[in-house]
Formats: structure tokens, sequence, C-alpha cells
């Protein structure tokens, strides 16, 4: 059965729950196959909303599996992003990714970190030089005349990156993709998101990797009390705060299933998660960025500060 939706800046519609694409590392052309599968099994449980990107390496079975599977396209919902060397160049990138979906349109393009990289020396351009992300914002706006993507947006943009992009957009972004799960639950910047009409996308909704919310007492309690599973429960937390939609990933056909099916907290279990963050040490990250934490105090070569983004996360 196909999730329930939310209604854009721009009028359009986003499924609430959607299906992550991220396999762990970049894939391979003609190595996707697990991908594929995954995507296939996704819509077959009834999945609408697929997220993927440039640089996750899979765009192109992502696509495949959305035509082989014969549900009419206009009923899916395909998010794909802007890599970061490509800032200077978004025509040619997104035109790129639309042929490798090759799927007509697509509903969402994100940029999918703030940071820029030149493409040449491959080193990440500071926050004031060329492309800026006003700057790669207006080439974004540019998109939209074209009418192959529905909607735009931005992936990890902070409270002050929003406010800096606003200086000089036309446009408002329709989404920011961010973490976001009760260990990192994003209280201002949904905040602030609501006042400005922006959808927020939450990744990592469920931590990665044995990940320790899933194993929270009150959580496993409550998916005990409502017969549900401690995702489905944190998958429900996420949306019903409003103005949210998640992208957990899954290639387990019977978790597919699961995470599809959120159902209603009362307002007693919603307050209860919403606090788990204020209990010693589990105000945190649980999202693994690779090498993009190597040089403590920074992620992807942008300083914390340079990123509007707490250091207490990695404390």
């Amino acid at each position: 059965m196909p999730s329930a939706t939310d209604k854009l800046n721009n009028g359009l519609t986003i499924p609430v729950v959607g299906l992550g694409c991220w396999m762990g590392a970049p894939g391979k052309a003609g190595e996707n196959e697990e991908a594929k599968t995954m995507v296939a099994n996704a819509l077959k449980a009834g999945y609408t909303h697929f997220d993927t990107a440039s640089g996750y390496g899979n765009e192109e079975a992502v696509g495949a599996a959305i035509r082989e599977s014969g549900i009419p396209r206009e009923t899916l919902f395909v998010t794909t992003k802007l890599g970061g060397s490509d800032h200077g160049r978004v025509a040619e990138a997104f035109e790129k990714s639309l042929e490798l979906l090759n799927i007509g349109y697509i509903d969402l393009y994100l940029i999918h970190w703030p940071q820029a990289t030149n493409p040449e020396t491959k080193k990440v351009v500071r926050p004031d030089e060329f492309p800026t992300i006003n700057d790669t914002w207006a080439q974004m706006e540019k998109l939209l005349a074209g009418g192959k993507v529905k909607s735009i947006g931005v992936s990890n943009f902070s409270v002050p990156l929003l406010e800096r992009l606003a200086t000089t957009s036309t446009v408002t972004p329709a989404v920011n993709q961010v973490e976001s799960h009760p260990y990192h639950p994003q209280f201002e910047l949904s905040a602030y998101a609501k006042s400005k009409n922006i959808h927020l996308t939450s990744y990592c909704p469920l931590g990665q990797y044995n990940s320790p919310i899933l194993e929270e007492k009150i959580v496993k309690d409550m998916a005990a009390k409502h017969d549900k599973t401690p995702g489905q429960v944190l998958l429900s937390w996420n949306v019903q705060r409003g103005g949210y939609s998640v992208v957990p990933k899954s290639s387990n056909p019977t978790r597919l299933a699961q995470n599809l099916a959120t159902f209603e907290l009362s307002t007693e279990e919603m307050s209860a998660i919403s606090k788990l963050h204020e209990e010693p040490g589990k105000y945190k990250s649980l999202c693994a960025y690779q090498s993009g934490l190597n040089v403590p105090g920074s992620i992807f070569g942008w300083t914390f500060e340079e990123m509007g983004w707490d250091p207490k996360l990695w404390a």
C-alpha cells in the first residue's frame, strides 16, 4: 500500500516514506544488481518514492528497475542529487543523471552537499569561493524552465546556509534532506523549515549499523504494545512530526514492507521519543560519513562552523 504524502511549497506532493538507495559504497556501471533488485522488491511492496544520487553510482540500476516494473511513471517520485564536483556545471550533471535514470523526468533534484569540489584538483572549494552555494543554486533554478525536473532542493543544509541561500534565491528549496532521528531530532532546523515551508527528508532515520535507538527500552516497549517493530515506531515518530518524509534503506523484503507501514503514536509516546536526545550521551550523529570526518572538527572539507553544524554531535 503506498504511503501518505506531504505537500511541497510548489503544490506538488512527496510520499512520506521512500527507499534510500545508498548501498554503503558507490556502485559501478554494470555491477548494481543488488540495487536493482532492492528497488524492484520495493516497487512490488508498494513503494512510490525512491532516493538516489549521482554519487551513489546506481542511477542506471534504479531507473532500469522502475522501467521494467511496468508501473506508470507518473505514480512514482524519484529524487537524485548533484555531486560536489559538478557545482559549476549543474545543467550538464543534471542531463547525465536524467540519461542514466532514463525515466523521462526527475521529480526532485537536490544539491547533495553544500561543499563544491574542484573537478580538476579534487580540492574542496571554500564557502566564499566560486562556485558558492548561491552560484550553484542559481544554476539549479534554471533547470525548472526545461520541464525535466519538477522540484529542486538541497541536502545537508543548516539554518545559516539556508539563510545565506535566501539572500539571492528566487525559488525557495522545496526540500532539505538531512540526518534526523531521535538522537539528532533537528528541532531548530525543523522550526525554521516550517516557517519557510521547506519540507525535510530524513536520511539515516533509524541510524546505521547496529543502531542504538532500535534498542531503546521505550521504543521496544512501544513496538510490543502496538505489535510493530522498533523501526516502525521510529519512522512513525519522524513522519508524524509533520513536514517530514523518511528514506530508510533495506534490501530485506520483509523489512521493506514493515518500513512502509507507519502508524499513529499517541501524544505521550511522541513526547517520550522526542526527549531521548536529552539523556546523557544520546545527543549524537548516528550516520557513518566514511572519510568525511577524517579531519577533526570538519566534514568533507568544511569546518562544522562553516557548515552550521553542532560539533557536540561528535563530542
